[in-house]
């Protein structure tokens, strides 16, 4: 039985469908705001349990250092399925989503600066509280070898070039918008689950830089002892990371595929 997908320009025209809802959601700033903390915490959560799952058997992953990659990259989808399955909104995957809508004039750069900012600001404050709340005070990652892995991994993420950072940055995103985009030519859950699944799974394991999920892996290791300051936090990694998050996202995925196929569909109506 042949899985029913939507087509490229297909998918194109439910970007601009998405796009003109988010816009309209904007208008109500505690919705946008509640849906962007909502976000942040999913992906939190999908970073915990990549922390978990893949730094659990240090028996294992020291020999093989590809596995822990395999098992981390394995498990952080589960934020990124639920953001597109319960409709939140990640200002990652905004980076590309109202591309489209934006180049068919269907919405303003005001109106894309005020979702990229709203959203970024409430993912930060959702990944921060489930960080907080669910993860450190609950004893998530107290013990080893969790406890010193966290350390670890911020220490790693603050101590890379600016450049390094921002073209993993490139990376990541590019891998999470076209989650996005096989998530919307899927029908089905399962079919927007595997879009998702699939080219996250890539980023995590090729070890890319997402901000959002980076507010909370760098923080988490920070209250857990690791010598990381705010100010490196900020420089080091989260303004590089959400400079490339933003060069993947809007230009490789929301401008090469509007580009691609706005003008088909546009052809098309004309016929």
């Amino acid at each position: 039985m042949p899985m029913d997908l939507r087509t490229p320009p297909e998918v194109i025209e439910a970007t601009l469908k998405a796009a003109e809802a988010k816009v309209a959601t904007g208008r109500s700033l505690p919705r946008l705001l509640t849906l962007s903390v909502l976000a942040g915490a999913y992906i939190a959560l999908g970073g915990i349990l990549s922390v978990i799952v893949g730094y659990g058997f240090p028996g294992l992953t020291e020999s093989n250092p590809a596995l822990q990659r395999l098992l981390s990259g394995a498990m952080f989808p589960i934020g990124l399925i639920l953001v597109v399955v319960l409709g939140a909104e990640l200002f990652t995957g905004n980076n590309a989503l109202l591309i489209p809508a934006f180049m068919s004039r269907r919405c303003t750069a005001a109106d894309v600066a005020r979702n990229w900012t709203l959203v970024y600001l409430g993912n930060f404050v959702g990944a921060m509280l489930f960080t907080w709340l669910m993860v450190y005070a609950a004893g998530l990652t107290a013990a080893e070898p969790w406890h010193g892995a966290v350390q670890r991994i911020a220490v790693a993420k603050v101590s890379m070039p600016w450049l390094t950072v921002f073209i993993k940055g490139i990376g990541a995103n590019w891998c999470v918008c076209l989650a996005v985009w096989l998530a919307l030519s899927g029908r089905t859950l399962l079919a927007k689950m595997a879009g998702c699944w699939l080219p996250v799974m890539a980023f995590v394991a090729l070890g890319y830089e997402h901000s959002i999920a980076n507010m909370f892996f760098i923080p988490l290791g920070m209250m857990e002892g690791a010598p990381v300051d705010a100010w490196q936090a900020v420089t080091a990694n989260i303004i590089p990371a959400t400079l490339g998050n933003i060069a993947g996202g809007a230009l490789l995925v929301g401008c090469v595929h509007a580009a691609l196929h706005l003008q088909r569909n546009t052809e098309s109506k004309k016929s």
